[in-house]
């Protein structure tokens, strides 16, 4: 299924003039620790499927749905079965400011079952396999028609994720919303600030909270820490950045917010399990095409 594999980065081979590519996949082979630019979102439907995401496993029974974040890291088991795998470059939608809060609350990946998501999980199923059909179908506008029911599963699924009650345990259910809308915002700021010298105290105070307070809640919302989430949106602007051949990686330390070029290549090789250097010189990106 990887056809081009430069060091742990994939390159889709996307077919058809569009940056869509989806696997009626049946091969009993184990795909290496790879990463990719795009989302990966794959649905059993025959047997069982696990795989590691940023050394976290998963694992999948039939209908269920694992959403894979861009440039995640992850090590697909051989198993036998049958699954879909659907892959959709997503640079259509880097202009929304909501896209990196949307990816970075989910990271590494959400597997969506009836137990955990019973609102949706039917929904989604039935969305997967209506791209399965469009996709190897022959209607009109077939792509356009794949890449509207792709986003209905993103919104169903953040909306999901975000509206969760037990997000913020402890908190009344009347607050619940006003904190998620809160921090939503705050995720959408670190996304557009992440390269100024942020502190916890500083954010912690604008969001109206202690920061003991906030620390404890940002980790419920998103996953992770404060820091940890700053810096893997800080990893996510020097790959921009590391696509300029002229701007040497020292500069790409300091302009994405790092103050000091081991602690930049340290955070790099923990989120990308690569160098900068070595990602720049494999970087390999193919321009969208919707």
């Amino acid at each position: 299924m990887i056809k081009i594999l430069d060091g742990v980065k994939e390159t889709v081979s996307f077919e058809n003039d569009s940056t869509l590519l989806l696997y009626d996949n049946t091969d009993y082979e184990e795909y290496p620790n790879h990463w990719h630019p795009a989302v990966e979102i794959v649905m059993p439907l025959e047997g069982t499927y696990s795989m590691e995401c940023n050394d976290i496993p998963f694992s999948l029974r039939v209908n269920d749905i694992i959403i894979i974040c861009p440039g995640v890291l992850h090590h697909l088991y051989a198993h036998e079965g049958r699954r879909i795998i659907f892959q959709v470059d997503l640079s259509m939608l880097q202009s929304f400011g909501e896209y990196e809060s949307y990816f970075s609350i989910l990271q590494p990946a959400i597997v969506i079952t009836p137990e955990d998501f019973p609102r949706i999980h039917t929904e989604l199923v039935a969305l997967m396999r209506s791209i399965y059909d469009e996709y190897f179908g022959n209607a009109p506008l077939k792509n356009v028609a794949i890449v509207q029911k792709f986003l209905e599963m993103l919104v169903l699924v953040g909306r999901s994720y975000t509206a969760n009650p037990d997000r913020f345990a402890g908190i009344k259910p009347t607050k619940q919303q006003e904190y998620t809308e809160k921090f939503m915002s705050i995720c959408t700021y670190l996304s557009q600030h992440c390269t100024e010298d942020l502190t916890l105290e500083e954010v912690a105070d604008m969001a109206g909270f202690s920061k003991y307070h906030f620390s404890r809640l940002f980790k419920e919302f998103a996953g992770m820490s404060f820091y940890k989430y700053l810096n893997t949106r800080r990893i996510a602007y020097s790959e921009k950045l590391l696509l300029d051949p002229d701007i040497n990686v020292t500069e790409v330390a300091i302009r994405s917010g790092f103050n000091s070029i081991s602690a930049f290549m340290r955070m790099f090789k923990i989120v990308r399990g690569c160098t900068p250097t070595q990602f720049r010189n494999l970087n390999n990106e193919i321009s969208p095409r919707f």
